[in-house]
């Protein structure tokens, strides 16, 4: 009775025992039909992942909200390792707060609250974690620019990986992008009319602002939901990065975290440069 009520009084995304397995498998024939034919999904690199090893995936956003290649990439995890094997993602906590429902949706497939605590939470536990540091100023950044890694100078992945000394494994994309056209982003405009008085849509800042051509309203203003054209997407694993320095005193280091941040952010940039080619 205790541990029910203990259950009940945690929010949602602050548990891991939210995934479901059984959940997730149901949902696989569907993701499979995208996957398959409405994508057309080409991907590369998984044999990089280590057997029964735990890893620190970091991705580049794409696409808008749908973010398809984030999904197509949990389906080919699934696929190969099955849903049994843990992996988490944490999601931007004003997912949680602005659509509920969609964000229990996600709990359920091994979404968690991008938080620190929860991100050493999970990879403790034994689980891999998937994190886009970029976040909403990725995931809506312009078009011109869909063939660049954009982190927005966020470093806490890197001291995440050197605390729990885990690789850290790229994950990259291309064709994601073009499921809609980000034309400009115009969320200092708005913050200035913010400031001058105009209250925040539910009350929340949405930190981006982008203005975009995309399914289903022709011309979108604000980071509204969208439907991903058809557009086939090809994903590559890239191999583990290994830094020469992991523990605290590490991830304490500002100048070496620096040092790793643009190591990855090298590193990813060229094996997206690779990709965009083929």
């Amino acid at each position: 009775m205790l541990q029910k009520q203990y259950k009940q009084n945690i929010k949602p995304g602050w548990s891991l025992d939210e995934r479901d397995p059984k959940f997730i498998q149901s949902l696989m024939p569907l993701v499979g039909f995208f996957y398959h034919y409405y994508f057309r999904v080409q991907t590369s690199g998984w044999h990089h992942i280590p057997p029964q090893e735990k890893v620190l995936f970091v991705g580049s956003h794409n696409g808008g909200l749908a973010a398809p290649d984030m999904v197509m990439m949990m389906y080919d995890w699934f696929r190969i390792f099955g849903v049994e094997r843990p992996i988490y993602g944490l999601m931007h906590p004003k997912a949680w707060q602005v659509s509920p429902p969609l964000a229990q949706v996600g709990a359920k497939v091994g979404a968690i609250m991008a938080h620190p605590k929860m991100a050493y939470t999970a990879l403790r536990s034994g689980a891999s974690v998937l994190v886009y540091p970029g976040g909403a100023e990725d995931v809506f950044r312009p078009h011109y620019l869909r063939n660049k890694i954009y982190f927005a100078g966020r470093q806490g992945f890197i001291k995440l990986a050197l605390r729990e000394n885990v690789p850290i494994v790229p994950v990259i994309s291309s064709g994601a992008h073009d499921t809609l056209f980000v034309l400009a982003d115009f969320y200092k405009i708005v913050q200035q009319l913010h400031e001058w008085g105009m209250p925040w849509l539910f009350g929340i800042d949405p930190e981006v602002f982008p203005v975009y051509l995309g399914l289903p309203w022709g011309l979108a203003l604000g980071p509204l939901p969208n439907i991903p054209l058809p557009v086939p997407i090809h994903t590559r694993v890239c191999p583990p990065i290994i830094f020469e320095r992991y523990g605290k005193e590490a991830a304490s280091d500002r100048h070496y975290v620096a040092e790793c941040y643009q190591l990855v952010v090298s590193l990813m940039q060229q094996e997206l440069d690779c990709l965009v080619k083929l």
